[in-house]
């Protein structure tokens, strides 16, 4: 044994570790809930091509809403604008989270309730969300709304 120390320090020395930045379960949590509230603000502007921003932008994004599964950002986007063409439509959101649970260093689950508010009605229900941590910072990954 003790002639494998040096052999073992110098595959140490010679194998240097990328740095991973592991933030803390609160910090995470108030990153995801910044985003959540710009989606809230741009939903609010009638922007939604702002509001999807947040979603993973490629054919690996899935939503869950009351029409089943659905993947895709371009195919989520396109049901966004189809069922809300307009400001009156798409009314105010208010997002309140409820659950936010660490799925590891790169994923996030969020439980929370919105509430549509139109003049013609009042709209709510329930999401949950699956976030994932990338280089770019957090995206949703799956979204369950209903």
């Amino acid at each position: 044994m003790k002639k494998l120390w040096p052999l073992l320090f110098l595959l140490a020395c010679n194998n240097p570790k990328k740095e991973v930045q592991v933030n803390t379960f609160e910090q995470d949590k108030d990153s995801i809930s910044k985003l959540m509230n710009k989606q809230q603000t741009a939903w609010n502007d009638g922007n939604l091509g702002e509001f999807m921003t947040p979603y993973l932008n490629n054919e690996n994004l899935m939503f869950v809403g009351k029409s089943g599964l659905n993947k895709g950002w371009k195919t989520t986007f396109d049901n966004y604008k189809r069922a809300y063409p307009t400001s009156e439509k798409m009314g105010t959101l208010l997002f309140e989270n409820k659950e936010f649970e660490s799925l590891g260093n790169e994923h996030f689950f969020v439980i929370g309730k919105w509430n549509l508010f139109r003049t013609s009605d009042t709209l709510s229900g329930y999401y949950s969300l699956v976030w994932k941590k990338d280089q770019e910072g957090w995206k949703i990954i799956a979204d369950h709304s209903s």
